[in-house]
C-alpha cells in the first residue's frame, strides 16, 4: 500500500489510549522578574506565559489525532484537581475523548511543568513534576479494569503507556497487565502495542515497543543477556519493535529480525516525544496494513517529522506524505 492509502484508512479507525495520561504545562518565565521574595529573600522565576498539553499517553493521543483517526480517546486517572480539569480541557480541544478517564480525590494528575527562558526559548530552570508514589487506591485499579474490560471491544486499535517510572503509582498496574493480557488473548485481531519504560518483561500477549536501552535491559534482567527473540517469546507478543532513535527500528516477528530503517535527520530540533509518535503511527499503520515492518517504516516516517518541531509536536497526514517523496 502506498502511504496515500494507508492514511486514508486511519478515519476508519477508532483507538483507545490505555495508561499514564499526563498534563504538559509549558511555562515561560521572564529572568527580568526574578526579584528576590521579601519573606524568605528566595529569588522568584515570575511566569508570564502558560501553554497546556496532553503529555506521556496524551502525546500518543495528540499524534493520533493529528494523523486523523477517526475516534481517540484515553483510559487513565486523574485526580480531581486543577491539573486535572486542565488537562480533560485539553484532551477536548484535541477532539480526544475524556469521558473514560477515572477522576479521584485520592491521587494528583500526573503532570510535567517545564520552565523556558522567554529571552532565548530554553528549559533552563528544574522542572517541576507532579507525581504519584504510592500504589493507586484498590477501588480506582477496579474502576480502571472495569472500564478497560467494557470498552476494549469497541476499539479496533490500543496502545498502552506505560511511562511511570516509580516503583508504584502508575496507572498500569500488575491487573491492568493482566486484564490487557485476557483481552489480547480474546480478541487476537486487534493490536495491543504496549510503550514500557521500566517493565516490558511482565507484559503478555501483547506487541512491545521499547527502545534499545529498554530493551537490552529488560533481556539481561530476564535472561542474563541481549535475545530479542527471546524477550519476544517470553512475553507472547505477535511483534517486537526496539527503537533505535535516529537510526532506525528493528523488528522481531516470526520472520525473524529486520532491520528498518528511518530518514537521516542530522539536526533534530527536540527528539522529546518521538517514540510516542511512532508508536502512534506505527500502531495506526499496522490496523491499516498488519505488516510490523510497514507500521514500522510508517511509524519512522512521523517521528522524523516531530523531531524537527518543538516540544512534543505532531504530524499532519500531508507532512508524513511529503517525507515519504524525501526518501529515494
Amino acid at each position: 500500500m502506498t502511504i496515500e492509502e494507508i492514511l486514508a484508512q486511519f478515519p476508519k479507525l477508532s483507538v483507545l489510549v490505555v495508561g499514564d495520561i499526563c498534563l504538559d504545562r509549558w511555562c515561560t518565565y521572564d529572568p527580568a522578574t526574578a526579584e528576590p521574595s521579601r519573606e524568605t529573600n528566595i529569588p522568584r522565576i515570575g511566569v508570564v506565559q502558560v501553554e497546556v498539553t496532553p503529555g506521556a499517553g496524551g502525546t500518543i493521543s495528540n499524534n493520533l489525532a493529528a494523523l486523523g483517526a477517526g475516534r481517540v480517546a484515553v483510559l487513565g486517572v486523574v485526580g480531581d484537581d486543577g491539573f486535572g480539569f486542565e488537562l480533560a480541557r485539553a484532551l477536548q480541544d484535541r477532539g480526544i475523548e475524556s469521558s473514560l478517564l477515572v477522576k479521584t480525590s485520592a491521587m494528583q494528575t500526573f503532570t510535567y511543568t517545564k520552565v523556558i527562558n522567554s529571552t532565548n526559548g530554553v528549559e533552563d530552570m528544574p522542572r517541576l513534576d507532579f507525581i504519584n508514589t504510592k500504589p493507586m487506591p484498590e477501588g480506582v485499579e477496579r474502576e480502571v479494569v472495569a472500564r478497560l474490560r467494557e470498552f476494549f471491544p469497541a476499539f479496533d486499535l490500543i496502545l498502552v503507556g506505560d511511562q511511570a517510572e516509580t516503583n508504584a503509582g502508575g496507572v498500569v498496574t500488575p491487573a491492568v497487565r493482566e486484564a490487557l493480557a485476557e483481552l489480547a488473548a480474546a480478541y487476537p485481531d486487534k493490536l495491543v502495542l504496549v510503550d514500557s519504560r521500566l517493565r516490558v518483561p511482565l507484559f503478555r500477549n501483547v506487541a512491545v515497543k521499547p527502545n534499545q536501552q529498554e530493551a537490552e535491559q529488560a533481556c539481561k534482567d530476564l535472561l542474563g543477556k541481549i535475545d530479542y527473540p527471546a524477550l519476544r517469546k517470553h512475553v507472547g507478543a505477535p511483534f517486537l519493535y526496539v527503537t533505535h532513535g535516529g537510526k532506525g527500528v528493528l523488528v522481531v516477528d516470526d520472520a525473524g529480525e529486520a532491520w528498518v530503517p528511518t530518514r537521516e535527520i542530522k539536526k533534530p530540533v527536540d527528539i522529546c516525544g518521538a517514540g510516542d509518535s511512532f508508536h502512534a503511527g506505527s500502531g495506526l499503520a499496522y490496523a491499516v496494513t498488519r505488516s510490523a515492518a510497514t507500521a514500522a517504516r510508517f511509524g519512522n516516517l512521523v517521528a522524523s517529522i516531530t523531531v524537527m518541531k518543538k516540544g512534543t509536536g505532531t504530524a499532519s497526514p500531508a507532512e508524513v506524505i511529503a517525507a515519504d517523496k524525501l526518501i529515494p
